[in-house]
């Protein structure tokens, strides 16, 4: 077994869920490895195909690119958007690991 299929292998995650602000969307639920590799992000409400292409394209990801790709992006008028609120708490969740 190569070696990074024993990390893999012994990888712990942890949950978050945390509430979305200025969006159509109302909660962002996030599940991160102990390497920071996107497990999975699910969004409450919003555009649901549009919501579940990009969590489909996180996952696998590494939190601080993901975060780097969607911080900033707005919405219409709005100053922030449903990227945005995920990169925020993708940020939110990588301070509490």
């Amino acid at each position: 077994m190569q070696a990074s299929q024993k990390e893999r292998m012994f990888s712990m995650s942890k949950s978050f869920s945390f509430p979305n602000v200025g969006t159509c969307s109302k909660q962002t639920n996030i599940v991160l490895n102990d390497d920071h590799t996107i497990e999975s992000v699910e969004v409450i409400g919003g555009c649901n195909g549009n919501l579940k292409g990009i969590s489909r394209l996180l996952k696998g990801m590494k939190a601080e690119d993901a975060i780097a790709r969607m911080e900033g992006t707005t919405c219409g008028p709005r100053p922030t958007s449903c990227p945005d609120q995920i990169a925020k708490n993708l940020k939110k969740a990588l301070a509490e690991m």
